[in-house]
């Protein structure tokens, strides 16, 4: 990325650019973990009325990194309580935790390959958390994601969760 993003609150304008970036990062990040190369999941036409509805109702606090007019990532936070959370896995002893409550949870925080290691994924986690509590759930198999997280404060808590189609995953907190 060539030029500075600017991170910002999201609006209805931004939904295909969202939904285009949340199917090519799961494609970058999760085709190893995903059987078939045209799983759904990779799909952008799908997310578009999603993230159309997700805007609109306000379903998410949601940010974008725009750079040269484009979303190059985005992140979304939620109560950790909300049902509607797209993301959500679903595990043993999910919510049983001592620790588990946070006020706020990170459900999504997608940035394009070609932007990683600009920082702009840091600047799309401190518009939307600042440095609050929160927890999130990130896959197992996702080492580059779970140290960003360390290095930000996170932990993961022992707990484990599933998540179609990508599996594994953890719960992280701080």
């Amino acid at each position: 990325m060539a030029h500075r993003a600017v991170v910002r609150t999201a609006t209805a304008a931004d939904a295909r650019g969202i939904a285009t970036v949340h199917a090519v990062s799961w494609r970058e990040t999760y085709a190893h973990l995903v059987d078939g190369e045209e799983h759904p999941a990779f799909e952008v036409e799908p997310r578009v009325a999603r993230w159309e509805q997700n805007l609109a109702a306000g379903s998410f606090g949601t940010v974008v990194a725009v750079v040269d007019g484009a979303v190059v990532g985005f992140a979304t936070t939620a109560d950790p309580d909300d049902p509607d959370g797209d993301e959500q896995p679903t595990g043993p002893a999910a919510d049983d935790r001592p620790d588990a409550h946070r006020p706020t949870e990170l459900t999504m925080l997608y940035v394009l390959a070609a932007a990683h290691g600009t920082g702009i994924g840091q600047a799309l986690l401190d518009a939307a958390l600042a440095d609050r509590p929160a927890s999130l759930w990130v896959a197992a198999d996702n080492p580059r994601a779970q140290a960003f997280y360390r290095r930000n404060g996170f932990r993961t808590d022992g707990t484990t969760g599933a998540f179609p189609p990508i599996g594994a995953t953890v719960r992280m907190v701080r």
